[in-house]
């Protein structure tokens, strides 16, 4: 085995096992194996296992804060910034599908160790989004369960896809699937921000904190 190689092709090579099987079912004895090197080549070029999903999930954060802030930074107001940045969002999930995979395995409790990883590159996300959309999102709808409500739904429809009407599945991997679901997130979007009915008579309004 070569004794030789790079940084980035290391941690490359680790995302895509990580992605494909987790971080609990990836020994570094596997990522080493696939790469042609020894695990003392590993340890010496990026460091032990954790080490190496700890660069992988940073990159992956890098990747999508870069996407995200570019779409924050250039959408305009109102309903139309929630547009642009989900689109964005959808956008970027769709190129990057290893990013939703190694979410995906977080989801269901993959390296359950390492719990402060939501905060540390997910809610960074989320604050930014908020900080732009939080003045067109109505009293009664909490800003993060809006949010939350995009990221359920992109990652379920790129995840399992969508029952097709007449017969099998519609899934992220063809282009059209993908824009017919894309008009059905502006349209539940679109719900969510409509401006809330008066309460009846008597009734208090209800809150909901942002």
């Amino acid at each position: 085995m070569s004794n030789v190689i790079p940084r980035q092709r290391v941690i490359d090579g680790a995302a895509r096992l990580f992605g494909e099987l987790g971080y609990d079912s990836t020994p570094l004895q596997l990522i080493a194996d696939a790469l042609g090197v020894s695990t003392s080549t590993i340890m010496k070029v990026v460091g032990d296992k954790r080490t190496l999903y700890m660069e992988v999930m940073r990159q992956a954060f890098e990747a999508e804060w870069t996407a995200l802030d570019t779409a924050v930074a250039q959408a305009g107001g109102g309903q139309a910034a929630v547009h642009e940045i989900m689109d964005a969002y959808l956008d970027f999930h769709v190129a990057n599908p290893q990013n939703r995979a190694l979410w995906a395995h977080r989801w269901v409790a993959d390296a359950a160790d390492l719990s402060e990883l939501e905060d540390r590159y997910a809610r960074p996300l989320f604050d930014l989004v908020a900080a732009k959309i939080k003045g067109s999102v109505p009293p009664d709808v909490d800003t993060y369960y809006l949010l939350g409500t995009m990221v359920w739904c992109v990652h379920g429809f790129l995840g399992s896809g969508l029952l097709d009407r007449p017969r099998g599945i519609r899934r992220a991997d063809d282009p059209v699937a993908v824009e017919s679901f894309r008009r059905h997130l502006h349209v539940l979007m679109d719900r969510l921000l409509a401006p809330q009915a008066p309460p009846p008579a008597g009734r208090p309004r209800a809150m909901a904190s942002n």
